[in-house]
């Protein structure tokens, strides 16, 4: 029974098929990642920027929020607070992928910046908890709110949430990281907003219970980027099969296009981060078919198609008993 069991140890780097794990520089037919480095780099650099920009507004606005008695700049501060957080992580995610892999890890540090996201999603639970418990008791009773103090520090807010969009929308925008760091900045844009047209009907009508209000409205924006996050993150945690991807199609694709494969089973197709996937797979191949070409053949069919940049393949000959079954080796 002749079993080709190729390269079952994700680092083989005498395998064609490696790139895309931890050295994506190295490859340059990965045409996402050729400029990995650069891009890199540059992504790190906006990311920290941005980060240490909202970091620092966050603290002016807990302050205004408190000095104010405005709930809807400090419901804006628990979104600031959190894109900060995904900032940090999206920093961290970026250093660490840079890391790498060592025998206790073989895939690396990249899964981290997923662990984070799920921790982060599970605080804005929290904070979006706090703001509509707090928005209850303010409307029940109200107290004065400061519209001057508060209209200056939300427009302060929108001015940084501006510049920090413009910085992060001028570097990648194809990676994950960087995308999931824009959409916090501009649910933030909105959180600013809210807070100006607070304090701009607080100056005109002195009605204060617009505050509480419009806080709620900003914790269930809060809300919705934590659902996402932590449904998400979840999602790769329990190594679920990567969106848009389906593994009749995988099977079926690799089944007609590659010559001499006569079926795929225990076909698994899971995520290290949102845009790094595996796959492991058993592969039936006609007698006499060169393994080797065939090997190549499917990863770079898996590649080019479905952008699975690393895969284990099993192979068996038509004698082996088809899926299900034992393999006697």
């Amino acid at each position: 029974m002749s079993h080709s069991h190729h390269h079952d140890h994700p680092h083989s780097h005498n395998s064609s098929h490696d790139h895309d794990h931890d050295h994506d520089h190295d490859h340059d037919h990965d045409h996402d990642h050729s400029h990995a480095i650069n891009v890199t780099a540059d992504s790190q650099r906006r990311v920290l920027l941005v980060m240490l920009l909202t970091g620092s507004y966050l603290i002016v606005q807990v302050i205004g929020g408190i000095l104010s008695g405005s709930l809807a700049l400090l419901a804006d501060a628990g979104h600031m607070l959190s894109d900060t957080a995904a900032l940090a992580l999206a920093w961290i995610a970026f250093r660490l992928g840079t890391r790498p892999a060592d025998h206790r890890r073989s895939f690396g540090y990249s899964r981290f910046q997923i662990l984070a996201a799920f921790v982060n999603g599970l605080t804005l639970f929290l904070i979006a908890g706090w703001i509509v418990f707090e928005a209850i008791q303010r409307l029940q009773a109200p107290g004065p709110v400061l519209a001057g103090p508060m209209l200056v520090v939300a427009i302060i807010g929108l001015l940084v949430n501006i510049i920090g969009f413009v910085i992060l929308h001028r570097g990648d925008r194809h990676n994950v990281n960087m995308r999931g760091a824009l959409l916090h900045v501009m649910g933030d844009l909105l959180g600013s907003v809210a807070a100006i047209v607070a304090a701009l009907v607080i100056m005109a009508t002195g009605w204060t219970a617009i505050d509480p209000i419009l806080a709620v409205l900003v914790a269930l924006l809060i809300l919705r980027s934590a659902w996402d996050l932590v449904k998400r993150s979840a999602h790769i945690l329990l190594e679920g099969t990567p969106e848009g991807l389906n593994p009749t199609e995988v099977i079926q694709d690799l089944t007609d296009q590659v010559p001499g494969v006569i079926n795929v089973h225990h076909l698994h197709i899971w995520a290290l981060t949102g845009e790094k996937i595996l796959a492991s797979l058993h592969v039936q191949v006609a007698d006499n078919t060169d393994n080797a070409a065939l090997l190549c053949a499917i990863q770079q069919r898996l590649q080019d198609r479905f952008n699975i940049g690393h895969c284990t393949i099993q192979v068996e000959t038509s004698a082996c008993a088809i899926s299900g079954e034992k393999c006697t080796p």
